[in-house]
C-alpha cells in the first residue's frame, strides 16, 4: 500500500522529467518561451501546485500599438551638417545602441484628446487638477505680429486636425503621457489575456508584474542617441557584411530635399520652411503641402518605416542638454540624464549668458517653421522642460526586452 502511494505521489515528478526529456529530444535546451517543467538547477517542478514556483507562459514581447522595431548596432552619431551655429555640441563619435522600438508617427491631436478623456474620467472631471495639468497650451499659436488666432481654438480640437501632431505640450507633459500610455496598454493586454487578477491590479493603480509574461516594458521618450540613430536609418545603406555604402545628411539619401524618383519626382520630402516668408510654395503648386503642420503620415517614411523624422514638428527627447555631452557619454546606449561631469554651476545663468541647467531638455528634427538646416538628425536644440511651442511635439520609444541586441 505504501509503495502504491509513493508511486502515485511520484507521478508528477516522473511526468516532469519525461517532459524535459521530450523537450531535449526535440533538440532544444530550455529557453524563455519553453523553460520545461522542472528547474535545471534544483530539479524541483514548475507550476506543480500553488506552493511551487510558478513560471508563466511567455511568447515574446507583445506588439505595442504604433511601434516599429529598430534594430540596433554600431553607428556614428553626430552632426554631418556644417556647424553654422558654431556650437560644436554634437561632434561625431562611435557608439552602439541595442535594439528598441519607436512610434511610427508623432503623437497626434486625437491621441492627446483620448488621453484627456480618460484623465477626466479617472480623476474627477474636466475641472480636476490632473486634467488641467494635461491640457496643451493652445495659445502657443498666438503671436503679436501675425493672425494665427484661429489655430488657438481649432488646431487641437477641430476634427479636421485629428491626425496632425499635437503641439503646445511640454517635456513634462510628454513624459506624463508616456507613463499613462504604459499603464493603459498593459491593462488592455491583461484584458485580452483574460487575466482579471492582473486587470484588478491595474485598476487599483498598481503595476502589472513583469513576471506575468503578458505586459510590455514602459513607453518613454527616446534618448537623443536613439532618436538620431532611428532618424538616419542607415540600415538602408547596408551593403554586404558590415559595410554601409554612405552616411546620411537627412533621413533619406543625398544632399537634396526633393524626391528624385518616380511620379513624386521634384516633391519635397519633408514639411519645413523653404526660405524667408516661404512656408509651402505658391498657389496651384503648394510643394510641401503645408503652411503649418501636416498629416502625421505625410511624406515617405525612412528606411525604418518612421514618418516625419525630419520636419513637421521638432520632437522632445529624454536627454538633459549639455553642449559637451558627446565627450562624456558612455558608448553603449548613450544617455544624458543630468549634469554629471558637466555641472550646471559651470554656466552663468545669473547674467543670462547661458540657459543651461538640469531642467533644460533636448529637442530634434526640425519643424514646419524651421529652415532645412535643422532637418539634419545631428542638429540639436534645447528648451526648458516645462515650456512648449507650436513647433515641438513628440513620439514614444520602448526597449526591446529579453534580448541582448
Amino acid at each position: 500500500m505504501f509503495k502504491n502511494k509513493l508511486f502515485v505521489k511520484s507521478i508528477p515528478y516522473f511526468l516532469a522529467i519525461g517532459a524535459l526529456a521530450v523537450a531535449c529530444s526535440k533538440g532544444g535546451k530550455p529557453n524563455s518561451s519553453e523553460p520545461g517543467s522542472i528547474s535545471t538547477a534544483t530539479g524541483l517542478p514548475y507550476n506543480d501546485e500553488d506552493s511551487s514556483f510558478q513560471v508563466n507562459p511567455y511568447k515574446g514581447q507583445p506588439d505595442g500599438p504604433n511601434l516599429v522595431f529598430i534594430e540596433g548596432g554600431r553607428t556614428i552619431l553626430g552632426s554631418f551638417e556644417e556647424d553654422i551655429m558654431n556650437t560644436r555640441d554634437n561632434v561625431e563619435r562611435t557608439v552602439t545602441l541595442t535594439s528598441f522600438f519607436m512610434d511610427e508617427t508623432e503623437i497626434a491631436n486625437i491621441h492627446w484628446l483620448e488621453y484627456l478623456f480618460y484623465i477626466a474620467k479617472d480623476s474627477g472631471g474636466m475641472q480636476s487638477p490632473a486634467y488641467i495639468r494635461a491640457l496643451p497650451d493652445t495659445t502657443v499659436w498666438k503671436q503679436s505680429l501675425s493672425y494665427n488666432d484661429p489655430y488657438v481654438d481649432h488646431y487641437f480640437r477641430y476634427p479636421g486636425f485629428r491626425y496632425f501632431p499635437v503641439v503646445g505640450v511640454s517635456w513634462n507633459q510628454a513624459d506624463a503621457y508616456c507613463k499613462w500610455r504604459s499603464a493603459v496598454v498593459n491593462k488592455q493586454l491583461a484584458v485580452k489575456a483574460d487575466r482579471p487578477d492582473l486587470v484588478d491590479i491595474a485598476k487599483a493603480g498598481g503595476r502589472i508584474p513583469l513576471e506575468s509574461g503578458i505586459v510590455l516594458p514602459d513607453y518613454r521618450l527616446p534618448s537623443e542617441a536613439e532618436w538620431e540613430y532611428a532618424a538616419k536609418a542607415l540600415v538602408g545603406t547596408q551593403w554586404l557584411d558590415e559595410n554601409q555604402t554612405h552616411a546620411r545628411l537627412y533621413p533619406w539619401d543625398g544632399h537634396a530635399l526633393r524626391n528624385p524618383y518616380g511620379n513624386q519626382m521634384g516633391n519635397f520630402l519633408a514639411n519645413f520652411k523653404r526660405g524667408r516668408g516661404d512656408y509651402a510654395g505658391i498657389a496651384g503648386k503648394l510643394n510641401d503641402g503645408a503652411m503649418i503642420t501636416d498629416y502625421i503620415y505625410s511624406y515617405p517614411p525612412n528606411d525604418y518605416g518612421l514618418y516625419n523624422m525630419a520636419g513637421n514638428v521638432n520632437e522632445w527627447v529624454y536627454d538633459v542638454y549639455r553642449p559637451n555631452s558627446f565627450q562624456d557619454f558612455d558608448d553603449l546606449n548613450s544617455l544624458r540624464r543630468d549634469g554629471v561631469f558637466d555641472e550646471a554651476r559651470n554656466y552663468n545663468k545669473k547674467e543670462w549668458t547661458s540657459l543651461v541647467d538640469d531642467s533644460v531638455r533636448v529637442y530634434k528634427g526640425g519643424s514646419w517653421k524651421d529652415v532645412a538646416y535643422w532637418l539634419s538628425p545631428g542638429t540639436r536644440r534645447f528648451l526648458y522642460q516645462d515650456s512648449s511651442t507650436a513647433t515641438i511635439g513628440f513620439r514614444c520609444a520602448m526597449i526591446r526586452a529579453g534580448t541582448n541586441y
